[in-house]
């Protein structure tokens, strides 16, 4: 059965890498991409919307016929959000709406980015928003949820942050030493990631899961991806 897929985040590092993935999968006969600004792409399967995130109505998001699945990769940084608040607004109240609105309308499954050591009780706020929003997901109910933990994303990001060529650089060569328990911090490329995304709603599993780094490398083997390790 074909199916249409909802992709929030599409302007983003690992949003990029999903959008690319999803029109030229067979699966989806629609690609609903939901943005801030237009998206410089033009494709026969691809429908992009711009919306205003904190005015989300129902209407905004046309999932089509069939199944649909939902792909959640917005993120920003307290930098760049200019507040704790406005991060939050973000990365956890943007994500919720658009979930709650898709389940309401059919939505069954949804993957959404996450970050490793995630949790409502976290020191950090950065992963008590993660943790709350995981939790606000969650509770809508979603047949088959699927939530990706992964620590540093490799990859050339549209917008450059400062010291990430040093951090990528960083995280890859220290790689190596992060066993056993620490594996799941082990950086990840958004490609990869992207893939596995889109594999673990392609194996609807009902459930709720939370994935880390050795479950991206066993849904995406490295030859379906982008070629990164």
């Amino acid at each position: 059965m074909t199916r249409s897929a909802l992709l929030v985040g599409a302007t983003g590092l690992v949003g990029g890498q999903l959008l690319a993935r999803l029109l030229h999968d067979p699966l989806y006969t629609r690609v609903t991409v939901l943005a801030r600004r237009p998206i410089a792409l033009e494709h026969p399967r691809l429908d992009t919307r711009v919306v205003d995130f904190a005015a989300l109505g129902a209407d905004d998001l046309a999932l089509g016929p069939g199944g649909a699945d939902v792909y959640g990769a917005l993120g920003t940084t307290i930098r760049q959000a200019g507040s704790q608040e406005a991060f939050r607004e973000v990365d956890q109240h943007h994500t919720v709406r658009v979930a709650g609105l898709a389940r309401e309308a059919g939505a069954e499954r949804i993957a959404v980015v996450s970050s490793v050591g995630a949790g409502s009780g976290a020191r950090a706020f950065y992963l008590r928003v993660k943790g709350d929003m995981e939790a606000e997901v969650t509770a809508l109910g979603y047949p088959q949820t699927e939530f990706f933990r992964p620590s540093f994303i490799l990859g050339r990001r549209p917008a450059h942050r400062r010291g990430e060529g040093l951090g990528s650089g960083a995280a890859s060569a220290l790689a190596p030493l992060l066993v056993g328990p620490a594996r799941p911090y082990r950086p990840v490329p958004a490609g990869r990631l992207a893939a596995a995304m889109i594999a673990a709603l392609a194996e609807d599993r009902p459930g709720l899961r939370v994935r880390t780094h050795d479950d991206f490398l066993a849904l995406a083997p490295a030859r379906a991806t982008d070629g990164q390790a």
